[in-house]
């Protein structure tokens, strides 16, 4: 299995999910914003629901997404972001307890885990994002982005339930360029 990496440029983030939006297949596009925006496990982000964004109750969108997480067996509490709703509400076909992204064969199933791969990837392919951009690369791209504008990286541990900063520092993806510019930025301080 090939290493993926987040999608450093955040010029490419809206690109890629500007290519879905731009074909009209607005499942793929609320993917990929979701997917970045929430920052959860691809197991946690195919399983979501309408009810987990969606309170039919005031017929609004959550602040929240509740859930315990497939992997960790830890309940997760995850702010939804006017962007992520915004791209919800442009998608929102509400059916009480169906899958938001459901396989087109109308089985009432969510997409694969290959099939969200694919979505991706075509997307990475035809704006030339490289070839380390896959499904994770989401979770991966939120962490990244978030780091860059100054989250704690103790925060980023928490978020993604990392047992070490090394783990969390290899999933960001932390290269020597990034090193390279802390040591060089040192210079403004004379």
């Amino acid at each position: 299995m090939a290493i993926t990496g987040p999608i450093r440029d955040k010029r490419q983030v809206q690109e890629l999910a500007e290519y879905w939006l731009k074909r009209g297949n607005l499942r793929n596009y609320v993917l990929i914003v979701l997917g970045v925006c929430a920052a959860l496990r691809p197991s946690d982000l195919l399983r979501l629901t309408w009810d987990d964004v969606y309170d039919t109750k005031t017929s609004t969108f959550r602040t929240h997404i509740t859930l315990m997480e497939k992997k960790t067996g830890k309940n997760k509490i995850i702010a939804i972001n006017r962007k992520a709703i915004k791209a919800l509400k442009r998608y929102f076909p509400y059916k009480r307890g169906e899958y938001i992204f459901i396989s087109n064969r109308k089985d009432g199933k969510a997409i694969s885990r290959v099939q969200a791969w694919r979505i991706i990837r075509t997307a990475a392919e035809a704006i030339g994002a490289g070839c380390q951009i896959a499904l994770y690369s989401l979770r991966k791209t939120a962490g990244y982005h978030a780091w860059k504008a100054g989250a704690s990286p103790v925060v980023l541990m928490d978020i993604y339930n990392h047992s070490s900063y090394a783990v969390t520092r290899r999933y960001l993806g932390v290269s020597q360029d990034d090193r390279d510019k802390v040591y060089l930025g040192l210079e403004e301080l004379f």
